[in-house]
């Protein structure tokens, strides 16, 4: 399961893994404040992306598809968010004040759809009835 939640609110026993998915550490917070199990600022949007979408609602679509299009291009950066995610909770943390037109909610719903993607494994006992 994958969660988003801004920094600023209270840890909680439910948030499973907490990845900090922001390109920049989240300002008057200290490390121990904010506890997350990892910073990955390589899988937040592009600098340049992050500029130019600067949190304005009408420009949310085309940063969307942008930072999916550099998600594909890179899949080192966030392969390793889907084994937390599949196994138990995964919370992506983000300090953007919009807490539905940001970097998380995006990555969250490519994680999703690459978990959908990838569906349960096979073995060669699944196939046993077809020989």
């Amino acid at each position: 399961m994958i969660q988003c939640k801004r920094v600023y609110e209270e840890i909680s026993a439910t948030d499973g893994r907490r990845v900090l998915v922001d390109r920049l550490w989240p300002r008057g917070l200290s490390k121990a404040a904010l506890q997350p199990d990892a910073w990955l600022p390589e899988v937040a949007p592009s600098t340049q992306l992050r500029r130019q979408f600067a949190h304005e609602p009408a420009a949310f679509e085309a940063f969307r598809a942008q930072y999916r299009a550099e998600l594909v291009a890179h899949p080192e950066y966030w392969q390793g968010l889907l084994e937390p995610a599949e196994q138990g909770v995964l919370t992506l943390l983000f300090g953007a004040r919009d807490t539905q037109l940001n970097n998380a909610r995006v990555l969250a719903e490519f994680l999703e759809e690459e978990l959908e993607r990838r569906g349960p494994p096979s073995s060669p006992v699944c196939y046993a009835d077809r020989m």
